[in-house]
């Protein structure tokens, strides 16, 4: 009786065997590489998440800028009338307006530089101030949001009620979109 005791603690005393062993390291393996996969993808995704928010903020304040030249503008101008200040390139006016300052225009097309992302909205005319007035020096042209979607990018329609609708639209190669849409009381005279 003895023996027989002893034969099975003996066998419970060896453990695993080799199978086994490779059985449950396989399947660890397995169980890691999911969760790691798991977390790259969920650290690829917020980091979508955080570039989409602050892309929506930028178009956010890019409204709020062309939002703050309507509300110095003496009303909106053709731009056969009074030409823009700066050459357009090539890019189609979206935005005419005439300020005490000069003329602010707003185009929608290509970059003049490679470093842009797709069509850009660029604003030419004076100059902000320290304070938030225009500035009486020459006119500026510059980029103010990049990525636009297509030739509808930004839009200002007027509508009925007598209130300016000013809309973004940007899209990019991963396949994220945003649209931002800020209504303005009507320019005078327009």
């Amino acid at each position: 009786m003895n023996h027989k005791h002893q034969a099975q603690s003996t066998a419970q005393s060896q453990g695993f065997s080799l199978v086994e062993l490779l059985l449950a390291l396989v399947i660890g393996c397995g169980l890691t590489g999911g969760l790691l996969q798991a977390m790259l993808a969920e650290g690829s995704n917020g980091q979508r998440v955080g570039r989409l928010l602050r892309e929506r903020v930028v178009a956010r304040r890019t409204l709020e800028l062309v939002r703050g030249d309507l509300l110095q503008a003496q009303g909106q101008a053709d731009p056969a009338v009074l030409p823009p200040a700066c050459n357009l390139a090539g890019r189609t006016v979206v935005l005419h307006v005439a300020t005490a300052a000069g003329p602010i225009t707003y185009s929608l097309g290509k970059p003049a530089e490679p470093i842009w992302r797709g069509r850009v909205l660029m604003r030419c005319g004076p100059a902000y101030g320290l304070h938030g007035e225009l500035g009486s020096g020459g006119a500026q042209n510059r980029v103010v949001l990049d990525a636009l979607a297509n030739s509808d990018g930004f839009r200002a329609d007027p509508g009925a009620d007598g209130v300016l609708e000013l809309q973004v639209q940007q899209s990019w190669a991963d396949g994220g979109q945003l649209r931002s849409v800020l209504p303005v009381a009507l320019l005078r005279g327009a």
